[in-house]
């Protein structure tokens, strides 16, 4: 499979669904603004972004798609029909399980609100229930979204990526909807309507692959609760795995809950806007990365190819530095006119967008790192090894309490997303070297040439960046015509300078342009 076509089915679905999120979030800032209503919608949202990341793009899919494909793979087994069985024995225990969590925690929605938020800083009764209110209208999105994952595992494993990458797109089309037809003067009931677009969109996503399977001849019978050596095989796996995932979600509700707590009305929401943008680059290329290479590398081990195992990751780091590093200089240097251009009027003023373009380039030091984890990662999971990750993942996340702690009343709304940042550092040099030291990994001469080349060329384009920002500054405040004009002419002129810059170095030869040339001839 051609890793680069694959991640641009993949990114691409994905990017659509990060723009169509930026087209969200400008409505929500220009309906609701930064308070009280936006902070308290944003925890409520906490909670199902947590189980977004953890089972659709974390836990459970590390842990069933390798074994699904084991099934499909095997030799002297009956191929697809043996994976469907398997993942209706997951079902079995699953859906329960969901069943019970979801009642759990609409029951227990005013402590959940309370551990999330830290009490908020400054609310009233009536307020803070309004924030539980949100909360237990977005709780039906985790037991509906954690299905999808179970069915976009399959269809991953079938190399069908683009169905499960465009999933999303539903979400962000339900709250555009719920913003454009259902927002109001009074921005508590725009959130309110937002909240309840969360759940109704999960629905359509749940209803969007299970058309998807069955298209592609997967249809999966509702059995009673199986308790068998694969099932305990998969819950093995995805325990430490879960809390490896999990880690990382602690990470993200420490930071939220110590905003909200600690800093003015306000932080929370440009925290939460400068992590949209952060999450930009990383939907686009991490995710899709990490989607792709671990059912590919679990292909490759299965069938005992370790070499080309190894190239698959090696290339998967080549293009994560390809794609990440002049993301992450245009971010940190270009956060004010992106956060003004995307976010900057109606109730979101000024000083909300300084603000929220501060936490942005804290953020985005770590961006390499954010999309390292997920191409590293995958050589772990891939070998059903998921406690390692757990292992460092958990260390990361001390790290990162720790620099909250340390950071938050000096920095402010930049100090929890610099700690992130750098826990998430720390959590990348902690897998690299444990898969050299196994032999799982090895740089080849190719990514050691072009690493340095790259980055030297990433910090080309952001000195150009620089001086010419200013220039841009004028029209990010115009029409939306204006506005999106001036950051295609920002985007386009980055581009342009990191291509000419990264063939000026060497990152680039005249040998790879002309592949290029000869496979989009081909193609």
């Amino acid at each position: 499979m051609n890793l680069a076509k694959a991640l641009a089915s993949v990114g691409g679905l994905t990017l659509a669904s990060r723009v169509l999120g930026l087209a969200r979030d400008s409505l929500f800032a220009r309906f609701v603004g930064a308070g009280f209503a936006s902070d308290a919608f944003l925890i409520a949202f906490r909670l199902p972004n947590m189980f977004r990341a953890l089972f659709a793009e974390g836990a459970f899919a590390s842990a069933f798609i390798p074994m699904f494909n084991q099934k499909v793979t095997d030799k002297d087994g009956p191929g697809l029909p043996a994976g469907i069985t398997f993942a209706e024995e997951a079902l079995s225990v699953l859906l329960p399980v969901l069943i019970v969590m979801t009642v759990l925690l609409e029951v227990l929605a005013w402590p959940v609100t309370l551990l999330l938020s830290g009490g908020f800083n400054d609310v009233t009764h009536d307020q803070f229930a309004f924030a539980v209110m949100l909360s237990r209208l977005t709780i039906p999105y985790l037991a509906l979204i954690s299905l999808v994952s179970l069915l976009g595992g399959i269809l991953n494993s079938l190399n069908k990526f683009w169905v499960n990458a465009a999933a999303p797109i539903l979400l962000n089309l339900t709250l555009i909807v719920a913003l454009l037809g259902f927002h109001s003067d009074d921005p508590l009931i725009t959130a309110r309507n937002q909240a309840i677009g969360v759940s109704v969109s999960g629905a359509l996503q749940l209803l969007w692959l299970v058309l998807a399977c069955r298209a592609n001849g997967v249809s999966m019978r509702l059995r009673m609760p199986v308790w068998n050596v694969d099932v305990k095989q998969l819950l093995n796996l995805i325990l430490p795995a879960a809390a490896g995932a999990g880690a990382v979600q602690i990470n993200l509700v420490i930071s939220t809950a110590l905003a909200a707590y600690l800093l003015a009305h306000g932080s929370v929401t440009y925290i939460y806007m400068a992590d949209r943008l952060n999450q930009l680059p990383l939907g686009l290329i991490g995710i899709g990365l990490g989607t792709v290479l671990l059912p590919t590398i679990s292909r490759q081990l299965g069938a005992g190819q370790e070499a080309e195992a190894m190239e698959t990751q090696n290339r998967g780091l080549e293009l994560a530095l390809l794609l990440t590093l002049p993301a992450a200089v245009a971010l940190i240097v270009c956060g004010e006119p992106i956060a003004a251009a995307l976010f900057g009027y109606g109730k979101f003023d000024a000083g909300d967008v300084a603000r929220t373009a501060e936490a942005l380039a804290a953020f985005s030091i770590g961006l390499p790192s954010y999309i390292l984890v997920k191409v590293l990662t995958p050589g772990y999971y891939a070998r059903q090894d998921t406690r390692t990750p757990v292992r460092y993942a958990t260390i990361s996340m001390v790290a990162n309490l720790v620099g909250n702690l340390v950071l938050i009343v000096p920095l402010q709304h930049m100090g929890p997303p610099l700690a992130t940042a750098l826990a998430s550092t720390l959590n990348v040099a902690m897998l690299y070297r444990t898969l050299v030291k196994r032999g799982h990994f090895t740089v080849d001469a190719r990514l050691k040439r072009r690493g340095p080349r790259l980055a030297l060329a990433a910090v080309a384009m952001g000195a150009a960046l620089w001086f010419g920002q200013d220039l841009m500054m004028p029209y990010v405040h115009g029409t939306w015509l204006v506005r999106g004009l001036a950051l295609v002419v920002l985007v386009s002129a980055g581009c342009a300078v990191y291509g000419i810059a990264a063939v000026a170095t060497g990152a680039f030869t005249r040998a790879d342009l002309a592949l290029l040339r000869r496979r989009k001839r081909a193609a």
